[in-house]
């Protein structure tokens, strides 16, 4: 006497289990849950902004004042003393891993998880 073996019901039934549970974790790891924020480093400390804020902020750096805007979800740097404008020219940035920097001024504008993971800056982001 054979025993109950698998019928082809048994199969699509463990098939569309695997896939609910894979479709569950995507969200946990995927870092769905996690918002952004906008990150702001002078000579004079760090700022830590959610992205929805609207703020517009003044940077001392050793050239002077370079003011940044959070709106909409954006940031931006509106003005610099730098000579070269490099980073007023960078335009906006919204997602994680992107940047802006104003070298001279020594002032960094970054956007990051707030999920406390490290978003690595390299030459390939801007």
């Amino acid at each position: 006497m054979a025993g109950p073996g698998f019928k082809p019901f048994d199969f699509v039934s463990l098939f569309a289990a695997l896939i609910i549970i894979f479709l569950a974790f995507i969200p946990i790891y995927s870092g769905a849950g996690a918002q952004n924020t906008i990150k702001l480093k002078g000579e004079a400390g760090a700022w830590v902004f959610p992205q929805e804020a609207e703020e517009t902020l003044t940077v001392p750096g050793p050239l002077g004042d370079t003011v940044v805007e959070i709106h909409g979800g954006r940031a931006r740097v509106l003005s610099s003393p730098c000579q070269n404008q490099t980073c007023v020219a960078a335009g906006t940035i919204h997602a994680r891993g992107q940047w802006i920097a104003c070298l001279p001024n020594r002032v960094l504008v970054s956007v990051e998880s707030s999920s406390g993971e490290d978003t690595e800056i390299d030459a390939a982001a801007w």
